[in-house]
Order: C-alpha cells, then structure tokens, then sequence
C-alpha cells in the first residue's frame, strides 16, 4: 500500500512538474511579447511596483501588457517555490530531483533580477545601447537554463532504471557541442530580435542592405550571423540526434527523432520570420519551437550521457556492452 501510495505522489509530482513547464513557456512568449512591442517601460523605472503602484491604474495598453508579464512571471516563482518544497518533501536526500528543483528555483530568481535590471537601468523601449543587447542575450541563455533544469527534475521524478547499452565514441563530445552552440544560438538569437524590433524595415531587400551596410548600426550588422549560426547548430543537433539513436536504441531514437524534427521546425519558421521581416506573432512562434527543442535535446543528453532510461524503455532498448 505504502508503494502504491508512493508511486501516485511521483506521479503527481511529475505532472506538476511538467505543468510548471508548460506554464513557464506561456510566460516566456508572453515576454517575447512584451519586447517585441516595446512595453517594457509600461511601468515606468519602478520595480516590483508598476508606475510607483501595486496595481496601476491605467488604461495605457503598454502597462497593461508590462503588468500581465510581471504578475505571470510572480506566478511563476511561486510556482518553482512549490516545486522545491514538494521534491524536498518528497525525494531522498542526493535525488537529481532536488539538485535540479533548486537549479530551477535559483535560475527563476536570476531571471526576475535580469528583468528588473533592463527596467531599472531603462534597458526597455527604444534603448540601442550594447547594454542592453548583452542583458538580452544573457536573459535568454538564463532562460534556457531554467528549462533545462525544469526539464530535467521533471524527467527524474520518473522511474528511470541505469543500463549498459553501446555507445560510439564521439556520443558525448557531439551531444555537448550541440548544447554548448544551441546557447550560444540562443543568445544570437535574442540580440537579432531585438535589432528587428528596434530596426524594422519595409522590405526584405532593404534589411539585407542594412545587414551589410558599415553604416548601420551594430544591431543591425550582427543580425546577418543568426541564420548562420543556425543553419550550422541545427546540423549539429541532427549529427547528435542520430548518434544517440545508433547508440542507444529504439528508445533513445524516439527523443532523437523529435529533437531533429523540433530544430527543423524552428529552423523553417525561423526562416518565414526572416522573410516576412518578423512580425510580433511569429516571433513568438519561433522563441516557442526553439525552448521546444533545446527541451528535447537535454533530454537526449540527459538519456544518452546518464544512462538512465525510463523502465517502460527497457525491453526497447539495447543492453550490450559499451563499444571502445
């Protein structure tokens, strides 16, 4: 009975853990969304207030937006204080889960700290400075951080059982490269939306212009290496999707082949929001196949590097001895 009792709490645990997921990528787009439409000075340089208020009073559509993000992501952080308390609760002392709960916990404060400083400092609005491209940059690498670490006490909550299978020998090496180049991605990625916002054009041709021209601004010039830099990371990851398969088994292919298609994804709406010279709701689909797929490859990793796969895996996959 205590089993039985036992595995019921994981499970709710698990599904807490994912809905916690679910929920921080809603705020995550939600901010993507408050960039993309200049509010982040919709309360003014006051933090936690809004416009010197708990609730502001206002009917200016940017405060409104502003005010939704900085209640939802409040939200949030309570949210990951439930989680660590539940996994401390509920989990041994040494669990995975605990490690990364507190991770997640930790990664969120950072985050609020990077949005309140972009507020305080008036890194918000129509400021070009490469202040503010850096704080960008490092707020969605932070961000990739938390849903890793998110992804990964959800996934360790689970019943996951340590196994021998082969493994090529340059599995790890590949699998860390393509993290390493997804963040570096990620952090391109932030500076170019932010040139798009602050730098709109008219037609693709006269932003290609833009992109080479020594006159434009740095914004505008580095955005010509984000399409590069994911051209080159997408290969990787599918170079690292397909290792892990040939390595791990059926079970390990599964995550593999929704990791390859997820960078694909992003890949090709990537490129529609280049063409269609990012319009606000694309980018939020773009930001949103991208935190999709930087989840999948941590979980690959995770599958791959640990050996630790779930048991419902393991008439799945192989158990052979690991390949010098």
């Amino acid at each position: 009975m205590e089993k039985v009792t036992k595995g019921l709490s994981m499970k709710r645990f698990r599904v807490f853990a994912w809905g916690f997921i679910g929920y921080t990528l809603l705020v995550i787009v939600w901010g993507a969304y408050v960039r993309a439409t200049g509010s982040g000075a919709g309360c003014g340089n006051h933090w936690p207030l809004c416009n010197g208020e708990v609730i502001p009073r206002t009917e200016q559509l940017g405060t409104l937006i502003e005010f939704t993000h900085r209640l939802s992501s409040g939200l949030a952080l309570i949210l990951a204080v439930g989680l660590l308390v539940w996994a401390f609760r509920s989990f041994p002392a040494g669990s995975r889960v605990r490690t990364f709960a507190s991770l997640t916990t930790g990664f969120l404060l950072t985050e609020a700290l990077l949005g309140a400083g972009l507020v305080l400092f008036g890194l918000v609005a129509d400021d070009d400075s490469t202040a503010r491209a850096w704080v960008m940059a490092l707020h969605l690498v932070n961000t990739y951080l938390l849903l890793a670490s998110a992804a990964l006490t959800a996934w360790n909550a689970g019943d996951l059982r340590e196994i021998r299978f082969p493994r090529i020998r340059w599995t790890r090496a590949i699998l860390v490269a393509a993290l390493g180049g997804s963040l570096i991605l990620a952090a391109s990625g932030a500076v170019t939306a932010l040139g798009d916002t602050l730098f709109p054009v008219e037609t693709f041709s006269e932003g290609l212009a833009n992109d080479f021209s020594a006159e434009a601004h740095l914004l505008v010039r580095l955005r010509i290496y984000h399409p590069i830099l994911a051209i080159i990371v997408s290969l990787l990851v599918l170079v690292a999707a397909f290792v892990s398969w040939q390595s791990g088994g059926a079970g390990i292919a599964r995550i593999g082949i929704l990791t390859g298609l997820l960078f694909m994804a992003q890949l090709a709406v990537g490129t529609f929001n280049l063409l269609l010279l990012a319009p606000v709701w694309l980018q939020m689909v773009h930001l949103l196949f991208a935190d999709l797929g930087w989840i999948a490859l941590v979980l690959l990793a995770s599958l791959t590097l640990q050996r630790r796969v779930p048991s419902a895996w393991l008439s799945e996959t192989s158990q052979e001895p690991e390949r010098a």
